[in-house]
């Protein structure tokens, strides 16, 4: 029986099928509406650094087939066929999307799906309606995403604008094809007797040589037997308006007259833009990108301003690029190092944060006090793992930052992680959490204390610095100041090295309470570079 997703929800392939060969559909409509439906192949940085695993009508699939397009089968608008232990390993991401073709907005949808099928039994669907989005024109279903392991992610976030602002989004470019126009219109010109025309759909069938690859995965996954001619009318509907195509990031250089790639597809050109008013040097590469009126000047960069004016704009948001919003689709995203967005529309689960945490956000939210109750706020005074939270409800995008610490997103999926109340900014309000003591001899009060999280969900942990992580072995020890978190199955032991005689005497090595961790294989603590 298929498992039911909703928006936000994530879960590894493993627990939905043995699987490695699946079948992805996608089913959306709306009235007078056209959709692209597309993959797209990203790296670890999320971005598409190689054209070949954009998938799309135009490019049915990649290099060595580990994604394909099937086309519309079985009552989907769109499938692909995804083999996952084939998938290249510079590929760490495949986001699903559809985008309109055309006029329109996704909330003219009607109820549509993206589903899963392995062996042609349905393992997991998200469904979704246009009730859900406003004015965007495309939309992200759903991601495999590798972490560990391959996992599945509910996205189901609009996007604003269409098939080439989900192309910017993902570090492609969009080509202009202008010039092909005139080509594709002296075609028909070309074969006028109906004689010639009459062959050409003959010959069209079995010029498909990937009609014999399209029934391969029928087997598998029950698909109807009819997914041979499903591809070739989707490949001809969207054979004229060839508008968007990847390309490689190039490392050359974009005419001042159209500077709305450069934020995207120019990286190199801030310096450059930098350089300009301080060295004369760099004016021989804008004469090269120019055409005539920079090449013409010789390095007087003053009679170059006038010419660097189209440019100021294209120069600013180069500039601004490199920190503008990142959107993963995901509901933790970090932003930078110091920096945590949470999209409180993904999940439904409100999120818990840390009191005076909140730089900025968008959306309507909600901000309420968190009280901990009597008995909690005895045991955290007493155990000094009192928290001073608030709790985010609403949809909307909360930014969560303090004092410049190092942010790390923690999942969890049903295990635990013990992290001092000090260093915790936020977590998920489905998380239970609670104080637990380690007890020792020969430190102050007979124990130290901590707070345990367990359940399903995202611990955002700050640490000062950029920390450590070493797994649990017999010999492994922390300085109780500057642990950050452990593996809650991990056995703790107080290693106290305070004794009389070393106390009476000034000059010793000031490392009196450690820590012992002991732990089966894939336990773990976090050190810090820093002792609080």
């Amino acid at each position: 029986m298929a498992r039911e997703f909703q928006r936000g929800h994530k879960a590894k392939i493993s627990d939905l099928t043995p699987g490695t060969d699946l079948y992805v559909g996608v089913q959306i409509s709306g009235p007078g509406l056209t959709f692209d439906i597309s993959c797209f192949g990203l790296d670890a940085n999320e971005q598409l650094s190689d054209d070949r695993y954009f998938i799309f009508f135009n490019q049915p699939k990649s290099p060595e087939e580990s994604i394909q397009l099937l086309g519309a089968q079985a009552g989907d608008t769109e499938s692909f066929r995804v083999t996952l232990d084939r998938i290249p390993a510079n590929i760490h991401k495949l986001s699903f999307t559809a985008t309109i073709d055309g006029a329109g907005q996704m909330s003219q949808v009607g109820p549509g799906y993206i589903r899963i099928v392995a062996g042609g039994e349905e393992v997991v669907r998200y469904a979704f309606t246009g009730s859900e989005f406003t004015t965007e024109r495309a939309v992200m279903l759903g991601d495999f995403y590798l972490k560990d392991v391959w996992r599945f992610a509910a996205v189901g976030q609009g996007f604003d604008g269409g098939l080439d602002a989900l192309l910017k989004n993902f570090g492609g470019e969009v080509a202009e094809e202008a010039p092909a126009a005139p080509q594709q219109a002296a075609a028909p010109s070309f074969a006028p007797p109906p004689q010639a025309t009459a062959p050409a759909p003959s010959f069209g069938a079995p010029a498909a040589p990937q009609a014999p690859q399209v029934p391969q995965p029928a087997p598998s996954f029950g698909a109807p037997a009819a997914q041979a001619p499903a591809p070739t009318p989707q490949q001809q509907m969207h054979a004229a308006p060839t508008i968007a195509a990847p390309m490689a990031p190039m490392g050359g250089t974009v005419p001042p007259p159209a500077p709305a790639p450069a934020p995207y597809g120019q990286p190199g050109q801030p310096p450059q833009f930098g350089q300009v008013p301080g060295q004369p040097v760099p004016a021989a590469p804008y004469g090269q990108q120019a055409p005539a009126p920079y090449g013409q000047q010789p390095p007087g960069v003053p009679q170059g301003v006038p010419q660097g004016v189209p440019q100021a704009g294209a120069g600013l948001q180069a500039a601004l690029q490199p920190y503008k919003e990142t959107a993963t689709g995901q509901r933790w995203t970090p932003q930078n190092q110091q920096l945590m967005r949470v999209d409180l529309t993904m999940g439904g689960t409100p999120v818990l944060a840390r009191q005076g945490s909140m730089v900025m956000y968008q959306g309507k939210v909600d901000f309420s006090y968190k009280g901990a109750g009597f008995a909690g706020r005895i045991v955290g005074n007493a155990t000094g793992q009192e928290m001073q939270l608030m709790r985010c409800t609403g949809r909307g995008q909360v930014f969560l930052a303090e004092d410049g610490s190092h942010l790390h997103a923690i999942e969890l999926q049903g295990d635990g992680i013990c992290v001092s109340a000090e260093s915790v900014l936020a977590f998920d309000e489905s998380l239970q959490h609670e104080v637990r003591r380690i007890e020792g001899h020969g430190i102050p009060g007979g124990a130290l204390f901590t707070m345990q999280f367990q359940g399903t969900g995202t611990i955002i942990v700050k640490t000062h610095g950029v920390p450590v992580v070493l797994p649990v072995t017999p010999t492994t020890f922390a300085d109780c100041n500057a642990i950050v978190a452990w593996s809650s199955a991990s056995q703790v032991i107080i290693s106290s090295q305070v004794r009389l005689r070393r106390n009476a005497y000034p000059g010793h090595s000031g490392e009196t309470v450690n820590l012992q961790f002991r732990g089966a294989p894939g336990n773990f603590i976090v050190v810090q570079p820093y002792e609080v």
